[in-house]
């Protein structure tokens, strides 16, 4: 059986990653960007996204993948599960309309089958979930993006240093409780209330081959798991990988 180490290896041959949970492929730009080839999994029909891609429940595939030993073709998973869940930003905009915490919680599942397949992988998630570790914490300030998208990062079977969170250069525009805000910053959620058109959030994102709101505001930046994906890489080069 080939080890995720001599996969990572082979010459002249990128090594192959799984994007679970992929949306319209933001996560998936940035792997491709490091250094990996990917293929993606979502449960709903993502024409726009620009790998190889099978349509269906990511949990389900996964498991076929682990008991066919397909999943032996990858050398790294990324997972980015429904975030809804105990999402702070879905429990405080959506208090007073009882949203908050009632979504299906798939973290927990995820890293169940993630940590069955023995690979290195990643899980992401929003501010405000305590169900991840916060191994890495990324700001689009970070990458000088018009978004400040923080996000949570899960290393599973590897490590990575965390990057200095840089200072905030003003707001996000738009409106906070009633009163509107200029700002260097665009809101990649939701719709109105000042809210950035589509050609503004590509711009913000980084994420041009896509003009659907939705898959946009749902998004990470590349900028994101291209980081991601280098530092895997350069920790798999040295050979200490797990």
């Amino acid at each position: 059986m080939t080890e995720p180490t001599d996969i990572l290896r082979v010459p002249g041959q990128r090594p192959l990653l799984l994007d679970l949970f992929s949306c319209a492929g933001g996560a998936a730009m940035g792997y491709l960007r490091a250094g990996f080839r990917v293929h993606g999994c979502d449960i709903a029909d993502r024409p726009n996204y620009p790998f190889t891609y099978h349509r269906g429940d990511a949990l389900e595939y996964l498991a076929h993948l682990i008991a066919s030993g397909e999943i032996r073709r990858y050398a790294f998973v990324h997972a980015s599960p429904p975030c809804q869940a105990k999402c702070s930003l879905t429990i405080g905009t959506n208090r007073s309309k009882g949203w908050g915490g009632t979504h299906e919680d798939l973290v927990a599942p995820t890293r169940e089958l993630l940590d069955e397949t023995g690979l290195p992988y990643v899980i992401e998630q929003p501010n405000g979930r305590a169900e991840i570790r916060k191994d890495l914490w990324l700001c689009g300030e970070m990458y000088g993006l018009a978004v400040i998208r923080h996000r949570n990062f899960e290393l599973g079977g590897w490590t990575a240093p965390q990057p200095v969170h840089v200072r905030h250069r003003g707001r996000v525009r738009g409106y906070r409780h009633g009163e509107y805000h200029e700002g260097p910053y665009v809101a990649p959620y939701g719709n109105g209330g000042g809210k950035p058109s589509i050609p503004e959030l590509q711009a913000a994102m980084g994420i041009t081959w896509t003009d659907v709101r939705e898959e946009l505001t749902e998004a990470i930046p590349p900028a994101y798991t291209e980081h991601i994906g280098a530092a895997f890489l350069a920790t798999a080069a040295l050979g200490v990988a797990a």
